[in-house]
């Protein structure tokens, strides 16, 4: 789990005015976040981004021109260090599933609480995948959907045959939504133990979040 920095840097992108200053009003109460900067639209996004390098970016979806699942890829570029989350209205499964395709580190709807948003934000700052309770059942259907049954299944092309059965097991957990604390108590095992086990799946699967690993579990049909 990686350790939190002494200030979280964050840069808000939405397209509406009042809703920026007030999240931002929001954010600016918790000491441990720094609202560094804020954007109406993808192209003042990744300009913003690549100047102020911020640690989390929060992106809305519904942006003018180009939407923010679209702009996901050219914001990780200007930033690749940068954490992700969508933070929009959308509640369409399409959306959720490119935005977690594209490497955003969660999805959230802006009916969150601020408390909640708060701990979305250290979550995913701790490398932890976040996706709203609201969604969860979605993200299953849009994966499950969107598997073709005309295509056969290619057993050895998966890339879940490079893990061990109890790296298999912590990855369903992760497509369950459990921290590495919760999987630890469920498989009877040391949370350190399942730590080493999530990087290298991280390692294996070749990507760099949870929210992309679980993704690929719900792909080939582990969770």
């Amino acid at each position: 789990m990686n350790p939190l920095p002494a200030k979280i840097r964050i840069l808000v992108v939405d397209d509406h005015t009042l809703f920026r200053r007030g999240l931002t009003a929001l954010l600016h109460r918790d000491p441990a976040f720094e609202v560094v900067g804020d954007a109406g639209d993808a192209g003042e996004a990744q300009r913003r981004a690549e100047e102020l390098q911020p640690d989390l970016i929060l992106l809305d979806n519904h942006l003018p021109g180009v939407t923010g699942v679209d702009a996901l890829p050219a914001l990780r570029e200007a930033v690749p260090a940068a954490r992700v989350l969508m933070l929009t209205v959308s509640e369409d499964e399409h959306d959720l599933a490119g935005a977690l395709r594209a490497g955003a580190s969660g999805y959230l709807l802006k009916t969150i609480e601020g408390d909640a948003l708060a701990a979305a934000i250290r979550r995913a700052m701790r490398g932890e995948s976040i996706v709203a309770e609201e969604m969860t059942g979605k993200l299953v259907a849009a994966y499950r959907d969107a598997a073709s049954p005309q295509v056969a299944p290619a057993a050895p092309a998966s890339p879940l045959a490079a893990l061990s059965p109890r790296e298999q097991d912590i990855l369903r957990g992760i497509a369950g939504g459990q921290g590495n604390k919760e999987i630890a108590r469920s498989l009877g095992i040391a949370e350190t133990t399942v730590k080493i086990h999530v990087q290298h799946i991280l390692r294996k699967l070749d990507v760099s979040s949870r929210v992309q690993a679980a993704v690929i579990a719900v792909e080939h049909g582990l969770a």
